[in-house]
């Protein structure tokens, strides 16, 4: 997994083209590793994408066949690996975008399903295959996705572990746009541009209000909303964006 760090964005590269970038216990401890600790004075986004033609095909299945453990030593490996993963990308105090480049299936799916934002190629294909290898979806699959598609999609894509081709996904939410063919870098490029010119602490507290509201009664959300508000407030970016709104000039965000 190549892990670079360029204009204020940490690129995280899949390498494993000839496994269609499966995710090995190894390979899932790096990215929980390189989306931790990430310093938003430092950097605006993470982008994550793969080499070849996969995004990540999910797990290793080779490794699955060689696999002897307890049942508590497999639920601490997938809490420790995947679950991590899933644990990274939902609390990262920033915006974490999968470039989806080709099939994201498996464990895959539930990376581009927790990114804050994912974008495909027009050949791109989605499958919550887990069901095709007598698994249940992991790397934060039964959370996020019927948070994103609704329950009973979410069911359909889990149960049935069928491939869905890119304009579905889109049309389900559970990407936000199918690049032009050929114009995945520019668009995902044009998204960056834009996060880049916001203020990334406001964004951290604005993902961390929306993941915590999920699902919770009104009363305790409209609290929730109004203790980040208040964080807000304190900070130099609601300051600039105030200033630059009374002084009819473009908020200068660092």
């Amino acid at each position: 997994m190549d892990v670079r760090d360029e204009n204020g964005v940490r690129h995280v590269t899949f390498d494993r083209p000839d496994s269609k970038n499966a995710l090995t216990a190894d390979v899932a401890r790096n990215l929980a590793g390189a989306l931790e600790g990430l310093d938003p004075d430092a950097l605006d986004a993470v982008v994550i994408t793969g080499t070849g033609s996969a995004f990540s095909a999910g797990g290793d299945v080779q490794a699955m066949a060689d696999r002897e453990e307890s049942a508590r030593e497999a639920y601490d490996r997938v809490r420790g690996t995947l679950g991590r993963v899933a644990e990274a990308v939902l609390t990262a105090p920033l915006p974490v975008v999968a470039k989806v480049n080709g099939d994201a299936v498996g464990a895959g799916l539930s990376l581009v399903a927790a990114a804050d934002f994912a974008y495909a190629a027009p050949d791109a294909r989605f499958g919550a295959s887990f069901i095709n290898v007598g698994l249940v979806p992991d790397l934060g699959g039964t959370v996020t996705l019927p948070r994103l598609v609704g329950l009973r999609t979410a069911k359909e894509l889990a149960f049935t572990g069928e491939l869905i081709d890119a304009e579905r996904a889109a049309a389900l939410d559970l990407i936000n746009e199918v690049a032009p063919d050929g114009e995945l870098e520019a668009t995902v490029d044009d998204l960056l541009e834009t996060l880049a010119a916001r203020p990334t602490e406001n964004l951290a507290l604005a993902k961390e209000a929306l993941h915590e509201n999920l699902g919770q009664p009104i009363d305790d959300g409209l609290r929730r909303e109004a203790h980040f508000q208040t964080l807000a407030y304190d900070t130099d970016a609601h300051r600039e964006g105030v200033a630059a709104f009374l002084e009819g000039r473009r908020p200068d965000f660092d």
